[in-house]
C-alpha cells in the first residue's frame, strides 16, 4: 500500500473519530443528559432510568397523598357542620324537656329537630369527585410508593347515627318523659360517633401531611443525586465540543 493510500486511510479514520465524537457532544449539550441512551454508557444510563423512575413513583404517590388529604378535607369540613347539629339537637332536647312547654311549643320544637336531622342526611352526602363520602357507600384506598392504605369513612346520616329507623322515622320522641330521655341518650351517642370520626380523620390528615413532606424530601435528594450522576456539565461539554469540531476540521482539510 502506498504512503498516500495510508495517509488517506489514517485522515479518514480521524474524520470518522471527530466527526462521532462532535455528534456525542452534541447530544449530551441538547438533552442535557450525559447518559440519554444506554449507549454513553449501559451501567451509567441504567442506573440514571432507574433512579428517574423511582422519582417519578415517589411525586405520584406524593400527588396521591395530597389529593386524598383534599379528600379529607371536604369530609371533615362536612363532619364539623353535622357536630354542630347534633350540639343543637341537644339544646333542643333539653328544651322541650323544660315543664313549661306547651303542646304547641312541643310540637314546634320537634319540627326543628326533623329539619336539623335532615341536615345530617345532607352533610353526609357531602360528595369529592363523584364519591358521597359519609354515606357509608365508599372503600378509599391510598396509592403509595410502598403499598396501599385504607381509609375508613363511615355512615354519618342520621340512619346511620340511629337519629331514624330502616323506614326513615324519627327515633327522637319528645312526647313523654321517658322519651326526652331515650332522645337525649340517643343524639348524646349519635355525638360521640361524630366526634370519633372527625378525630379520626384529623389523625389520617395528620400522617398523611408528614407523608406528603417525607416524599417531597425524597424526591429532591433524589432529583439532586440523579443530577448530579446523569446531568451535562454544559461548559467542560462545550469546550470538548469545540475540540472535536477542530479535529474534525484538521481531519476533513488536513
Amino acid at each position: 500500500m502506498s504512503l498516500s493510500a495510508v495517509n488517506s486511510n489514517m485522515s479518514l479514520n480521524s474524520l470518522q473519530s471527530s466527526s462521532a465524537l462532535t455528534a456525542s457532544n452534541q447530544k449530551k449539550i441538547a438533552s442535557g443528559s450525559q447518559y440519554s441512551s444506554a449507549g454513553d454508557n449501559a451501567a451509567a444510563y441504567a442506573i440514571l432510568t432507574r433512579m428517574y423512575s423511582n422519582i417519578g413513583t415517589v411525586s405520584q404517590a406524593n400527588t396521591n397523598t395530597q389529593t386524598m388529604n383534599s379528600l379529607l378535607s371536604t369530609a371533615s369540613g362536612a363532619m364539623d357542620s353535622s357536630i354542630d347539629a347534633l350540639g343543637s339537637l341537644q339544646e333542643k332536647i333539653l328544651q322541650a324537656a323544660n315543664g313549661t312547654n306547651s303542646p304547641s311549643d312541643i310540637k314546634a320544637i320537634q319540627k326543628e329537630i326533623d329539619q336539623t336531622v335532615s341536615q345530617l342526611d345532607d352533610n353526609a352526602g357531602v360528595t369529592y369527585n363523584g364519591k358521597s363520602l359519609l354515606t357509608g357507600s365508599q372503600s378509599l384506598t391510598l396509592a403509595g410508593d410502598q403499598g396501599y392504605q385504607n381509609i375508613s369513612l363511615s355512615d354519618m346520616s342520621a340512619k346511620g347515627l340511629g337519629l331514624v329507623d330502616s323506614n326513615g322515622k324519627s327515633t327522637l320522641d319528645l312526647s313523654s318523659p321517658s322519651g326526652l330521655k331515650k332522645a337525649l341518650d340517643t343524639v348524646n351517642s349519635a355525638l360521640d360517633t361524630a366526634l370519633s370520626q372527625q378525630t379520626s380523620i384529623g389523625a389520617t390528615q395528620q400522617g398523611l401531611s408528614y407523608a406528603s413532606a417525607n416524599y417531597t424530601t425524597q424526591e429532591e435528594n433524589a432529583t439532586s443525586s440523579a443530577s448530579v450522576i446523569g446531568d451535562t456539565n454544559i461548559a467542560k461539554q462545550m469546550m470538548q465540543l469545540s475540540s472535536s469540531q477542530t479535529q474534525q476540521q484538521l481531519a476533513l482539510f488536513g
